[in-house]
Parts: C-alpha cells; sequence; structure tokens
C-alpha cells in the first residue's frame, strides 16, 4: 500500500488565504463477497482518516464486483434504498471520524428502476444527497443500459463541512458540458468515482492509448474550469480474470498538473493536501470562464449541426 501526501500547486504570483483540505482516495480490489468489500473499505477509510483524510471518495460501486460485464437480472439484488441501511452504517462512520465520505452506489429507486448513485456523507452525520449518473455507456463488458437509468436529478454540488464538492460518475468523466456546467454551479473540485479498465487480451499499445486519454480529458477539465480533479478508479483482475481495472487514480490541479498517480496494479490510499484557494489565482490568470462568449454557444443543445437544420 503507497501513502502519499503533496501540498497543492505552485504560486503563480498572487498570495491567498490558505484553505487546505486533506483528500483521500482509496484504490481497491473487489470480490464477489459484498460483505468482505464493504469490511475492506471501512478498515481503509479508518486509515485514511488517521493520516489526516477529511474527504474521502471512495471508487465506483465499491461494494461489488463490476457487474456491468454481462446482462444478469441476478445483479439487481445488489440494489439498496438511497439512503437506507447501507448509508446509515457510513454516516455513522462519517460522524465517528470527522469525515466525509463521498459513497458510490447500486440504488434501487423503485421496483425495476435503478440508478448509478452517488451519495454525499458531511462529517457530523449528515446526509447531504445524492447524485445519479447521467452519462450511461453501453459498449461490450460494460452494458450499464441494462441496469441503469439515466440520472434525473441533474448535475450537483454538495456544501460540506471542508468544501463544495463537485459529483460525476466514470462516463460523466468524458462530457465537457458536465464538468463545466458542475464547476459554473460553485464546485471548487471535481470528484469522478470510476470502474474502469483494459481486456487482458489487449495489447499494451492500445492500454497506454486508453488510460492516457482517460487521465488527459479529465486534466482538461481541471484546466479549463481552474479546478482541482480528483479521479478514483478500481484495481485488479475481474470477470473471471479477462478483465484488469487499471488503477491510475489521480489528482490534477487546476492546471492539468499531476499531484499524485496510482499504480496500474496495486491498492492504495493516498491523502493529498489541497489549497482550494488556489483556483482564484489560475482562474484570475487563464480567465477562461470571464471570456466565455456564452452568446454563441446556442448550438451545444443540438445533437448534430448539419445543413438540414
Amino acid at each position: 500500500m503507497y501513502e502519499f501526501i503533496r501540498s497543492f500547486g505552485p504560486d503563480i504570483g498572487r498570495s491567498s488565504i490558505m484553505k487546505n483540505i486533506k483528500f483521500a482516495l482509496l484504490q481497491l480490489t473487489c470480490s464477489e463477497d459484498v460483505q468482505a468489500n464493504q469490511a475492506k473499505t471501512i478498515a481503509k477509510i479508518r486509515e485514511a482518516a488517521a493520516q489526516g483524510a477529511q474527504v474521502i471518495c471512495l471508487q465506483e460501486l465499491y461494494r461489488s464486483v463490476y457487474f456491468c460485464h454481462k446482462q444478469d437480472a441476478a445483479y439487481f439484488d445488489l440494489a439498496e434504498v438511497i439512503p437506507g441501511p447501507g448509508t446509515d452504517s457510513l454516516l455513522a462512520l462519517a460522524e465517528e471520524l470527522k469525515i466525509v465520505i463521498v459513497a458510490s452506489l447500486f440504488e434501487k429507486r423503485a421496483e425495476g428502476l435503478y440508478h448509478n448513485t452517488t451519495a454525499v456523507l458531511d462529517a457530523d452525520g449528515t446526509y447531504l444527497g445524492k447524485y445519479r449518473k447521467m452519462h450511461i455507456p453501453d459498449d461490450p463488458a460494460y452494458f450499464e443500459k441494462f441496469y441503469f437509468t439515466p440520472g434525473d436529478l441533474g448535475y450537483k454540488v454538495f456544501k460540506t463541512q471542508f468544501a463544495n464538492i463537485g459529483i460525476l460518475i466514470c462516463w460523466d468523466q468524458w462530457y465537457p458540458e458536465a464538468a463545466r456546467i458542475t464547476s459554473l454551479m460553485g464546485a471548487e473540485m471535481l470528484f469522478y468515482p470510476t470502474a474502469i479498465g483494459w481486456a487482458t487480451a489487449q495489447d499494451e499499445a492500445t492500454n497506454t492509448e486508453q488510460y492516457n486519454a482517460w487521465q488527459t480529458i479529465q486534466r482538461s477539465h481541471a484546466v479549463a474550469n481552474g479546478v482541482p480533479v480528483i479521479s478514483v478508479n478500481r484495481v485488479g483482475l475481474e470477470q473471471d480474470g479477462l478483465m484488469k481495472f487499471w488503477g491510475g487514480s489521480f489528482v490534477s490541479n487546476p492546471f492539468g498538473t499531476l499531484l499524485y498517480k496510482a499504480s496500474h496494479d496495486q491498492e492504495e490510499i493516498a491523502v493529498v493536501d489541497i489549497d482550494t484557494e488556489k483556483s482564484d489565482s489560475y482562474r484570475t490568470h487563464w480567465p477562461f470562464l470571464r471570456d466565455r462568449r456564452i452568446d454563441s454557444y446556442q448550438s451545444i443543445t443540438k445533437r448534430y449541426i448539419d445543413d438540414e437544420q
């Protein structure tokens, strides 16, 4: 297990009031044993809190294997009501340790209606609400449309005791619109709980290209919006060894500099010290928000632009 603590970003010529917050990423393996996954995650949360973490983000669907590799109705039994017994146990832990927990769960909203959802639990044991994944993929080994209804709560920012945090989930990370809207709503950083991997039969060049694209798009959200990005992936072999989740969890500062990057094959806890006030300096010196031409963006709401429209 690797522990990492580092201060956030360079001073680029402007003084700021320090608002240092310690964020933790838990990059873990998962098994078919839900209770074992839960127990291990709780133990790792306690480790991260002992290292000073104030806000802890778990990987996507942390309680189970990534079951969306196939269409199997039996996996609907993993879903839970949110808030409910599952979040209640984490709320008690958040209150005990005085930490914020960002927990990605399989939500049962009603009979036959399910979501890929992240709950945000505040440091005083308060349930702050949930974000439902907006973009739902449907690809080989990622059959999420079979399980999840697209989110209908819109984009969300949660005012925790330590920071205003924006939550997006996995496939959301490829969409700059989602990052922009969440940032414009006042998010001081963007969290991306994730489950993404490589087919073990795939060649190394393709693996490298895919990981680099995944990291680059998220770092670009940090640059374009002037906020840190925290991306938390799972790791390990699943699906009878056919899928290797590539780990590589990372933290980017508001200008795309990597403050931390995890390995591709090890469980890791990282506690990263971030000064959220630095965003003001980056946004002032690189005023992308100031120079936006919002009067010219009407076409972004169209599926595609062609001569027939």
